[in-house]
């Protein structure tokens, strides 16, 4: 049995952290932090409700959608979407959040921890309207821990190589991909949905 079940089994299989790891990290949001932020158009929320039932979800518009109201403070738009909230419920019972930033063509990734919120309020809003609307509501981010990750995952796994990439008719779209899953769904109908969708309801 070679299971790492406790953290000190974990810790003492991997060894002492590399003093630059372990200082990097930083309690606030500091000019490359900002700075990467605001060339961001992608990032990657993981959250958890009351009971730890975790989940992590993909965030996406053009570059800076995501403000930086002051060094410890984000606002993250949620756009229009399929009203499943699932980040926004378990905001609502559990504030513990936490963010990982792309920029397309850059490795390192931005990683940050901490606390957040809910708001509808105009106000709030009123610095992520896009295309003429304001986002439903956002996610007020209190920043407890930001540090730059390194790019090995990304160098590893070439995400930036255009010739890696698979052509979309490799993959079964995404409506035959539900109605294989679900009964009594037309794909044909479902992918004429699907576009429909995102030709009419991104923001």
């Amino acid at each position: 049995m070679n299971e790492l079940s406790d953290p000190k089994a974990v810790r003492a299989h991997y060894g002492k952290v590399h003093p630059l790891a372990q200082t990097k990290v930083l309690s606030r949001i500091d000019k490359h932090a900002r700075a990467f932020i605001e060339r961001s158009p992608f990032l990657v929320i993981a959250s958890a409700d009351g009971s730890g039932h975790a989940d992590a979800a993909p965030r996406g518009d053009a570059p800076g959608f995501v403000a930086v109201a002051d060094d410890k403070t984000l606002l993250i738009p949620d756009r229009p979407g399929n009203n499943r909230v699932d980040t926004l419920t378990n905001v609502a019972e559990n504030a513990n959040i936490g963010l990982i930033f792309f920029v397309p063509g850059i490795n390192e990734t931005l990683r940050i921890n901490g606390r957040a919120k809910v708001t509808a309020h105009p106000k709030r809003l009123e610095s992520l309207w896009a295309q003429g609307k304001a986002p439903p509501s956002a996610l007020i981010v209190t920043v407890e821990e930001v540090f730059f990750h390194c790019g090995k995952a990304l160098i590893r796994s070439g995400l930036w190589d255009a010739s890696r990439q698979l052509k979309r008719s490799a993959f079964p779209t995404l409506g035959q991909i539900i109605a294989d899953q679900i009964a009594n769904v037309d794909a044909a109908e479902a992918d004429v949905a699907i576009e429909a969708d995102y030709k009419t309801n991104l923001y």
